[in-house]
């Protein structure tokens, strides 16, 4: 009876997290050009078909395979295996999977309205089949990182930083589109075409969030695990509050508007943060690490805008890149158990920072080398026509709006 309650958990939470998907493209098409629509959408397909075959394939065993050692997971491939542990391994199979889509579909976002969908789909492939795997064996298949104690419970690291640092490479290499940025480097505003999409993607995250975190217990039977799943819930949701509340107010003051943008951002950011330790902080310290987030996400997007002159279209390096790194560290500061502020010292806050550090070069480094070799053989940017036509008629041939 364990088994089956604890199963059917882990598979209603996969539903929820595979919804995440949509959220993603409701994001993205709402803060972008109405002309890039059906490119954007096509790409979140990409990435679950891709996710699914590959993270069959290869992915689930580099990951989490037993015969490997500290740095790459090893064993069958084609996983097909029936038996028992909690749960079955064709649940916990589904779970990764729609994690590893997840992973590969925040770098959509980040070069969306003037990357080619060939070159896409490879970098896409890439992700899930080699780079999102690996480093994730390091701290959830038994790698060095979890041997050294280091703490992501549901991914602020292991899925969120990672897809933002490939593509932050991704677009530091394919650069910003056209019209951008002034001859004299000032930043314009690219307006997208319809916010309620965006907002509508928020709140599809933000329920598709407690499946995210909430199912990583990996299990809800018994009192133990009904508890542990609730504090969950209610540390992911008070994050997610801490972050739109502060964003808001900072915009408010900063624009003398509130800015609902910001202030979308502002939740996901605090839903991103709170991935590493919603299991072992406070609810008090749950809504200040969102809060923390709230900030960091407002000058993240400003800075990395205004300063380094990188073209993020919705914000995705500063919301899983920037928030996802913060967050993990933060564990160091706030758990319960082993956390600064807790009498813990500063080992737990160490290990989380190299963590954090290592994951960082590791998936930028790869990322870079990836589109590197895209950009020099077939080619990672459309044409200049093919930009300002809008990539749904130029690659795609239909369009969203008729």
């Amino acid at each position: 009876m364990e088994i089956s309650i604890d199963t059917l958990w882990v598979l209603i939470a996969t539903a929820m997290v595979m919804l995440m998907q949509a959220g993603f493209a409701m994001v993205e098409i709402g803060m972008t050009r109405s002309k890039n629509a059906v490119n954007i959408i096509m790409k979140n397909f990409v990435d679950f078909i891709s996710g699914t075959i590959l993270f069959w394939c290869f992915g689930y065993t580099l990951m989490f395979g037993a015969d490997g050692n500290g740095f790459i997971g090893l064993g069958d491939f084609f996983l097909n295996e029936n038996s028992i542990d909690g749960i079955t391994a064709k649940s916990s199979l589904m779970f990764q999977t729609v994690f590893a889509a997840t992973a590969a579909t925040i770098v959509s976002g980040v070069i969306a309205e003037r990357t080619k969908f060939l070159t896409y789909i490879l970098i896409s492939v890439v992700i899930t089949a080699l780079i999102y795997p690996i480093s994730g064996h390091w701290i959830w298949g038994g790698g060095w990182l979890s041997e050294l104690g280091f703490h992501d419970f549901a991914g602020s690291t292991v899925v969120h930083s990672v897809g933002a640092w490939i593509g932050l490479a991704g677009a530091i290499l394919v650069g910003p589109r056209i019209g951008k940025y002034s001859k004299e480097g000032k930043s314009k505003v690219i307006p997208g075409h319809n916010i309620s999409f965006a907002a509508l993607g928020v709140f599809i995250l933000w329920f598709g969030w407690f499946g995210f975190n909430g199912g990583s217990q990996l299990a809800i039977s018994g009192e133990e695990n009904a508890t542990a799943v609730s504090h969950i819930f209610l540390t992911t949701n008070l994050s997610a509050v801490g972050g739109a509340f502060v964003a808001l107010l900072i915009s408010w003051m900063r624009y003398k508007k509130p800015s609902l943008g910001m202030t979308m951002n502002g939740a996901l950011g605090g839903l991103v943060a709170i991935t590493a330790g919603c299991d072992i902080v406070t609810p008090g310290s749950a809504l200040f690490m969102g809060m923390i987030a709230g900030v960091a996400l407002v000058f993240a997007v400003e800075f990395i805008d205004k300063k380094l002159k990188i073209d993020d279209p919705v914000g995705a390096i500063s919301v899983h890149g920037v928030c996802g790194a913060l967050g993990t560290i933060m564990v160091g500061i706030f758990a319960t158990d082993g956390g600064l502020i807790n009498g813990g010292g500063a080992s737990l806050l160490t290990t989380q920072l190299i963590g954090v550090g290592t994951v960082m070069v590791w998936a930028f480094s790869l990322g870079f080398i990836v589109f590197f070799i895209a950009k020099k053989t077939i080619g990672i940017r459309v044409s200049r026509e093919e930009e300002e036509k809008g990539l749904d008629i130029t690659e795609h041939g239909e369009q969203a709006y008729n």
